[in-house]
C-alpha cells in the first residue's frame, strides 16, 4: 500500500501532518561537529596508525603476520585512546549537556 493512499484512509491524519510540521520547523544545536569526533576522529586515528605501525615495525620485526597482529593491537589501542580523550574533553567543555 502507498504511504499517500494509507495517509488518505487513516483518521488521524491532521493530527500527524500537525506533528510532521512541527518537528520540520524545529530548530536545534547542529550534530555536525559530535559526529565526525565520535565517528571520524578515532577512524582516521585508526588508519593513519596501522599504516604508521606498519612503516616502523617493518624494518624491526621480519615475521609480516606478528608485525600485522602488532600494528592492528596498537592501532586499535590509538583508537581507543582517542575515544577516550574525545569523551575527557567533551565532558570537561560541557560538549555533550
Amino acid at each position: 500500500m502507498d504511504r499517500q493512499e494509507f495517509c488518505h484512509t487513516c483518521n488521524q491524519r491532521h493530527d500527524c501532518q500537525k506533528a510532521y510540521e512541527q518537528l520540520g520547523k524545529m530548530e536545534g544545536p547542529s550534530v555536525v561537529v559530535k559526529v565526525i569526533l565520535a565517528f571520524l576522529l578515532p577512524l582516521a586515528v585508526f588508519v593513519v596508525c596501522l599504516v604508521v605501525c606498519e612503516r616502523i615495525l617493518a624494518g624491526a620485526i621480519s615475521s609480516e603476520h606478528l608485525r600485522t597482529a602488532l600494528s592492528f593491537l596498537l592501532a586499535l589501542l590509538a583508537a581507543f585512546a582517542c575515544i577516550l580523550l574525545t569523551r575527557v574533553i567533551s565532558r570537561s567543555l560541557d560538549y555533550d549537556r
